[in-house]
């Protein structure tokens, strides 16, 4: 008999996940735009958030990743007792 799937997006995930990743997409931005070779605010501003929305886009992936290697481990666990 198979066991009904649990559902591994739910929306308190979601909202966790979206606040991790503004949060790691504002730290991101302090610290690359300190980075970008220009005087110009405007460009400064594009290359630094161009820069937080690839990294934060990294994060947002091994988040998922976790999550999904977490539950497997956890069936695991409970599979083998």
């Amino acid at each position: 008999m198979q066991q009904p799937e649990t559902k591994l997006v739910t929306p308190a995930s979601l909202a966790v996940d979206a606040v991790l990743v503004i949060a790691f997409f504002i730290y991101m931005y302090g610290v690359v735009s300190t980075h970008v070779p220009s005087k110009d605010h405007r460009m400064v501003m594009l290359w630094g958030g161009a820069a937080a929305v690839c990294l934060s886009l990294v994060f947002w992936l091994t988040i998922q990743m976790f999550r999904v290697v977490l539950k497997v481990q956890r069936e695991g666990a409970k599979s083998s007792h």
